[in-house]
């Protein structure tokens, strides 16, 4: 007598997607527009700081100087502002060695410009990797302010380079003071600042191209509403206030005042600025969020 043997199907093993602990990464509706979430950032720290090298890196991977334009740059734009403004519109600078003067204005300014100019177009630039794997979106505006962080590591040490040489030589005019110590909180309003406004504009920009050819003219023009290329003593009085209702503004003279004793510092004009970062900061974490759920569909 033959003996059939019935092999039996092994009963299926269901995973209860209840149970968050069989998951990587649990995805669900962000309900409140304040929350960014900096604990998904954090987790995600790898991958921002891969996002730091790439940006780094990238910019002048194919060039023939490589790094050294991160001196070259601010160097020709100080060369430029002392040939224009300096010798031929005779624009003061308050008795300080033209060079030093211009380079503390272009060190600072530089930092928040490019940092606002690239994350206002985070979402456009970017829209195809957004659009195939998910991470949280915040990783590509904190990476961008880090990466130019180094930029502004690198080029606040040619500015450090040309301030010592000044102080070594004895120069009179040149007077540092504790204010110094506040090098790291100007740089930290900076960032937050051009990142709040950044993710503002990169937020519009999914839906109103136009915004981003606006704003890298704006930030031209606003330049020349703050005291980079001459010092605040020189506006008359009654006009100050207006240069003043600019945060960045306090942020420039704080600087150039820390490093060279000459120019202005109030606390009331640094509060004011470090107030105007954080509404901006919050407005531009509303707006980031609101529109993050739905820029695939317009970008």
């Amino acid at each position: 007598m033959q003996h059939i043997e019935v092999l039996r199907q092994p009963k299926p093993i269901v995973v209860s997607p209840s149970n968050n602990n069989e998951w990587t990464e649990v995805i669900e509706p962000r309900t409140n527009l304040l929350d960014l979430r900096l604990g998904d950032v954090w987790r995600y720290r790898d991958l921002v700081m891969m996002f730091v090298r790439r940006d780094f890196i990238s910019t002048y991977k194919q060039t023939v100087l490589g790094p050294i334009w991160f001196f070259i740059q601010p160097l020709l734009t100080t060369l430029t502002f002392i040939i224009i403004f300096g010798q031929v519109a005779k624009l003061s600078t308050d008795g300080l060695p033209q060079i030093v003067f211009y380079l503390a204005g272009v060190t600072v300014w530089n930092y928040f410009s490019q940092t606002l100019t690239a994350i206002s177009t985070v979402f456009v630039t970017n829209a195809a990797i957004f659009g195939k794997v998910y991470f949280p979106r915040l990783t590509m505006p904190v990476s961008i302010v880090l990466a130019n962080i180094v930029r502004f590591l690198i080029q606040f040490g040619l500015f450090l380079g040309v301030w010592l040489y000044y102080i070594l030589r004895g120069d009179s005019t040149i007077n540092p003071n504790w204010l110094i110590v506040l090098t790291p909180v100007l740089l930290a309003m900076m960032g937050l600042m051009s990142l709040g406004l950044g993710m503002i504009f990169s937020s519009l920009t999914t839906k109103y191209r136009d915004l981003s050819m606006l704003l890298t003219f704006g930030v031209q023009l606003l330049m020349y509403a703050t005291p980079v290329i001459y010092p605040l003593s020189s506006i008359p009085e009654e006009y100050r206030w207006l240069v003043l209702a600019n945060p960045m503004s306090s942020i420039v003279e704080t600087f150039r005042y820390a490093f060279l004793g000459s120019g202005s510092f109030n606390w009331v004009y640094l509060g004011y600025s470090a107030l105007f970062t954080v509404v901006i900061l919050l407005a531009g974490t509303i707006i980031f969020n609101k529109v993050e759920k739905s820029f695939t569909d317009t970008v």
